[in-house]
C-alpha cells in the first residue's frame, strides 16, 4: 500500500500522458464519450466504494464545469431503484477492476434500458470496458493492496478532464480556461512528488499518537466532502477503526456528542484563495474548527500551505500545496491513505489484505 501511495505522481502524470498531453485536452480520446452522451443533459454515476467517492467528487467537477444534472448511486442500489432515478440519463460506471459484480449489473441494466453508458476503470480489457459504449482507462498501473490508492486518485484525474471536456464542447468554457486548467493540473504530479517523504514521517507521528482512538470523524465541505468519505474508508478497511465522513456542516446536528478525545476529528480545511465560494466554505469551516478547539476535540488538520489559522486550530496539521479548487482533492487524499496506513501497520494489521476483504468484489 505504501509502495502503491509513493506510485502516485507517476500514475497520475500517465493518465494526463494520455488525456492531456503536454498539458492540452486531446479531444480526439473523448470522442466516444461525446457520443455516447450527445444531448444528455443528466447523468448518473453508479459505483462503489472509493469509486463512488470518485463519483461523487465528480458530481460536483460535472455539474459545477458541464452544467449537467448529475445523480450518484450506489451500484448495488441502482438496479432496485433505477427506474426512479434521473429521466433518460447517460451512465457513467466506475470501477477499479472493471468487474465488481454490482457495477457490473449497473451497467448492464442501464444498457437493457436502452441508456448509453461510459466506464471508467483501470482496466481497459475489463468486462465493462468492453460492454460500455465508451470506456475511460485509468493509467494507475495494477494495484495490488486491497486498500485503493492510485487507483482513485487517477479516477478523479480522468472525472476532471471529462468535466472539462464536457464543459467545452457545451460552450461552457473557453479553449483558454481549459488550457489553463490543464497546465494546472500537469503541475501536480510534481508537486505531489515533492511531498510524499515529508508527509510520511509527519503522518507517521500523527498516528503514534492517535492509534488508541475509538473512532475518528473526517469532516469537510462540497467537494472536500467526498475526500471526507475516502479517508473514513480508508480507515475502517486498512486498521479496523470505525470511522465516518460527513459534511462539516453536519457535526452538531447530531454527531458532536461523539466527540471526544477518543474521537478525534479530521478536518478537510483547504481552500482556493481565487474562489470566493471555497473561501466561504473555508472561513465556516474555520468557524466551527474555534468551536471544536474551544471544546476540547482532538483536530487533526488538512490546509493549504501557508495556512497559520486553520494549523493554530488543530492539534495536528498536514500542509499541501496551493492549487485549484478541484485539484485539491487529489493532493489532500495522500495523507488520509498514509493515516490509514501508519495506523494499520502500528495495530499490527495486514494493510495489503485486510480481513474479510478483496480487491474486486465479484459476488454481490
Amino acid at each position: 500500500m505504501l509502495r502503491e501511495i509513493y506510485e502516485q505522481p507517476e500514475a497520475l502524470a500517465a493518465t494526463m500522458a494520455r488525456y492531456a498531453p503536454g498539458g492540452t485536452l486531446d479531444t480526439s480520446v473523448f470522442g466516444p464519450v461525446a457520443e455516447a452522451l450527445r444531448g444528455r443533459q443528466r447523468v448518473v454515476i453508479a459505483a462503489s466504494g472509493s469509486s463512488r467517492h470518485a463519483g461523487l467528487a465528480g458530481e460536483i467537477m460535472l455539474e459545477d464545469y458541464a452544467g449537467l444534472a448529475v445523480d450518484v448511486e450506489y451500484s448495488s442500489e441502482y438496479m432496485y431503484r433505477s427506474t426512479h432515478t434521473l429521466h433518460d440519463p447517460g451512465v457513467v460506471v466506475i470501477s477499479q477492476s472493471g468487474e465488481t459484480a454490482d457495477t457490473l449489473a449497473a451497467l448492464r441494466e442501464a444498457k437493457s434500458r436502452g441508456l448509453r453508458t461510459v466506464a471508467i476503470v483501470n482496466d481497459p480489457e475489463s468486462t465493462m470496458a468492453r460492454e460500455a459504449d465508451a470506456s475511460l482507462p485509468t493509467m494507475a498501473g495494477r494495484e495490488v493492496a486491497v486498500p485503493a490508492t492510485k487507483s482513485f486518485t487517477t479516477q478523479l484525474t480522468v472525472l476532471y478532464l471529462l468535466s472539462l471536456f464536457l464543459a467545452r464542447i457545451g460552450g461552457r468554457i473557453t479553449a483558454q480556461t481549459v488550457s489553463a486548467h490543464c497546465e494546472q493540473l500537469e503541475q501536480l504530479p510534481h508537486l505531489l512528488e515533492a511531498k510524499l517523504q515529508r508527509w510520511e514521517k509527519q503522518v507517521a507521528e500523527i498516528a503514534e499518537k492517535l492509534k488508541e482512538a475509538r473512532t475518528f470523524l473526517y469532516l469537510g465541505r462540497a467537494i472536500h466532502y467526498a475526500i471526507a468519505r475516502e479517508g473514513a474508508l480508508k480507515l475502517k478497511e486498512s486498521a479496523y477503526v470505525q470511522a465516518e465522513g460527513m459534511p462539516a456542516g453536519e457535526l452538531k446536528h447530531g454527531p458532536n456528542a461523539l466527540v471526544s478525545p477518543e474521537a478525534p476529528l479530521v478536518m478537510l480545511a483547504t481552500r482556493d484563495r481565487n474562489d470566493p465560494d471555497s473561501s466561504l466554505r473555508y472561513e465556516k469551516t474555520v468557524h466551527l474548527m474555534r468551536d471544536m478547539h474551544a471544546q476540547g476535540a482532538e483536530i487533526v488538520a488538512v490546509h493549504v500551505e501557508g495556512d497559520e489559522e486553520a494549523a493554530e486550530l488543530a492539534r495536528y496539521a498536514v500542509a499541501v500545496p496551493a492549487v485549484d479548487e478541484f485539484l485539491l482533492p487529489m493532493l489532500e487524499v495522500v495523507p488520509l491513505q498514509m493515516l490509514a496506513y501508519f495506523i494499520a501497520v502500528q495495530k499490527g494489521v495486514n494493510v495489503d489484505a485486510p480481513r474479510n476483504l478483496v480487491k474486486a468484489v465479484i459476488r454481490e
